[in-house]
């Protein structure tokens, strides 16, 4: 099954045991029509995804990101400790095409910036130094 919508949270690593990890996110999908009254009708639908091939994924799935996803989808419903009617629906994911939009999460080890004028592997010369090629 193909689907497309927007996370709703940025992605999540979830250990399960000691081999076994999945990256946990959620999607909305939104659809709409026109009721009789000519009104506008928008309905939204909330999916619960689940990607167990690469961890390397979870950065790119942001907030807000638009994503084409491929894989099983299933469905659950249950009565909860109050008596009220519960459901789920779930993706086991398969396949994902990033579509666009988004958040870039902040990196938590920033290079560190290089001075103008440097070249890779050199250090950055000393201001009172006068800048030139000659090797002594």
């Amino acid at each position: 099954m193909n689907i497309t919508g927007r996370l709703t949270r940025d992605a999540e690593i979830r250990t399960i045991d000691e081999n076994n990890r999945v990256v946990s996110f959620s999607i909305a999908i939104n659809d709409g029509y026109k009721n009789k009254q000519g009104e506008r009708v928008q309905l939204t639908e909330f999916v619960d995804c689940s990607y167990w091939r690469t961890m390397a994924v979870a950065e790119f799935l942001t907030k807000g990101t638009l994503v084409e996803l491929s894989g099983w989808m299933r469905s659950r419903a249950w009565i909860d400790a109050q008596g009220q009617a519960k459901s789920v629906l779930s993706l086991r994911t398969s396949e994902i095409k990033f579509l666009g939009g988004g958040t870039k999460r902040e990196d938590p080890k920033p290079e560190p910036k290089k001075s103008r004028g440097t070249k890779p592997g050199k250090p950055a010369q000393d201001n009172n130094e006068p800048n030139d090629d000659l090797p002594f």
